[in-house]
């Protein structure tokens, strides 16, 4: 007796333990490793425990099929039985499932949808329903503007955090984007946390919105050229600004390698540049349909993972990190 009660029994620890282990590790080993070594692993992994946050924002990255995403989106959403606090998905393909999501928030806290295909006249539809949230990432969501930003900051009225940087190709061709700064200043007035990033705002929109955020601790700039942050510093000292002139990856010529006219098959992301051994698929193959048999199993749904790439040696892919 006392010789085992050395050993640990790992598979009776409670659901909300394992699921808050489970959590430290990496989407592919959640989805590919854990349901693997035994049963009860695989019922706290198919259930609510792991799913408080979803993070599938570098797989929906290298996934470009959206049904495939949309499935992703629907089984995880369904895992987690509508109790997510946050959830971290890039490119939504449409409106509906931006729509799936708000019908489920109830306790969602973080919203973060860069470089998603979601209207103005949606949000404004279901924006009522993001109530809870207090942090939102609508980075490159180029069919959203000045509307989107105004509904938003409406019904999120707890909204501390928004990051809504672009890329220099997103805003090419525009004159201006200081509607949405005045959307910001006008609805948003709890922000702490603002990056607005090559939006094409002039000094005076950015001084609209630090005298109507007053909670205003951090503001990032960069690439925002025409924005005086000398002047900005001046009137007001105890907020924290970035940029707009800081040296990032959107100023070298790494978007030149990764033109879409290039025919150049040694890209850095041709996919012959990935072992074999990197490479994982869900729902491929025969052996893999018991990682889906929860209830929300996805016939067809692959789950790929690649190894190597988009390390953050590309890091020009994505926007800048905050500090």
């Amino acid at each position: 007796m006392e010789e085992c009660s050395e050993y640990r029994c790992w598979e009776e620890l409670l659901p909300d333990a394992l699921g808050l282990i489970f959590r430290n590790l990496s989407l592919q080993e959640m989805l590919t490793v854990v349901p693997r070594v035994c049963k009860s692993w695989s019922r706290v992994v198919s259930g609510p425990y792991c799913w408080q946050e979803i993070d599938i924002q570098e797989w929906s990255q290298q996934h470009s099929k959206p049904d495939q995403l949309t499935r992703m989106v629907h089984t995880l959403i369904a895992r987690s039985g509508g109790s997510f606090r946050r959830i971290s998905v890039s490119g939504l393909p449409n409106d509906s499932l931006f729509t799936f999501i708000a019908d489920h928030a109830r306790s969602l806290k973080t919203l973060e949808l860069p470089r998603s295909g979601i209207s103005d006249c949606i949000v404004e539809d279901v924006a009522r329903r993001l109530s809870t949230v207090t942090f939102l990432d609508v980075s490159s969501c180029t069919k959203i503007g000045a509307r989107a930003l105004e509904a938003f900051g409406k019904n999120c009225k707890s909204l501390v955090g928004l990051r809504r940087v672009m890329h220099p190709i997103d805003v090419a061709g525009k004159i201006c984007q200081h509607d949405e700064a005045r959307a910001i200043a006008c609805s948003m007035p709890k922000l702490r946390h603002l990056e607005i990033g090559y939006m094409l705002i002039a000094t005076k929109a950015v001084l609209e919105i630090a005298s109507q955020c007053h909670e205003l601790k951090f503001l990032d700039l960069r690439g925002c050229w025409g924005v005086d942050s000398k002047f900005l510093q001046e009137k007001y000292p105890g907020l924290k600004l970035l940029g707009p002139c800081v040296d990032d990856c959107y100023e070298n010529s790494f978007w030149e390698e990764c033109s879409d006219d290039s025919d150049d098959d040694d890209s850095i992301y041709s996919w012959e540049y990935m072992d074999d051994d990197e490479y994982y698929a869900i729902g491929s193959d025969e052996e893999d349909e018991g990682i889906w048999d929860d209830g929300q199993a996805v016939e067809g749904l692959e789950v790929r993972f690649y190894g190597g790439g988009f390390g953050e040696g590309h890091a020009g892919f994505d926007w800048p990190a905050s500090p």
